[in-house]
């Protein structure tokens, strides 16, 4: 059975910092794409930040210069440092493989940003 852990999310002024990780429970997900995606109240689920097995990285405009997604397969474990957050930052962030695997979602931890 795999199983993603999202944590690190919690209330944090705008201008602020936060660290979010996702722990896997196969190593499987090391040989995947893995992503941060974001759901707004109202709003579509959005892919915000990607990374290859290999450490290849992509993020969408709205976080590009803001965000960093890293990981460490030795941990089977994904990270995303977010920093300078906006208002608009605020949602439930969960991680998955791109393109996602509904059978591993995990519970997702919730981004508040406050103006």
């Amino acid at each position: 059975q795999v199983q993603l852990v999202e944590s690190g999310g919690g209330l944090v002024q705008a201008g602020g910092s936060l660290r979010l990780s996702c722990a896997a429970s196969g190593s499987i997900f090391r040989l995947f794409v893995m992503g941060w995606y974001r759901q707004a109240p109202g709003k579509q689920r959005e892919l915000v930040a990607q990374i290859t097995s290999g450490g290849t990285t992509n993020y969408a405009d709205s976080v590009k210069g803001r965000f960093t997604i890293s990981r460490d397969n030795a941990k089977n474990t994904v990270y995303l440092q977010m920093n300078s957050l906006k208002p608009e930052d605020t949602a439930i962030y969960y991680c998955n493989k791109v393109p996602q695997w509904s059978a591993a979602e995990g519970q997702g931890t919730q981004v508040t940003v406050s103006s």
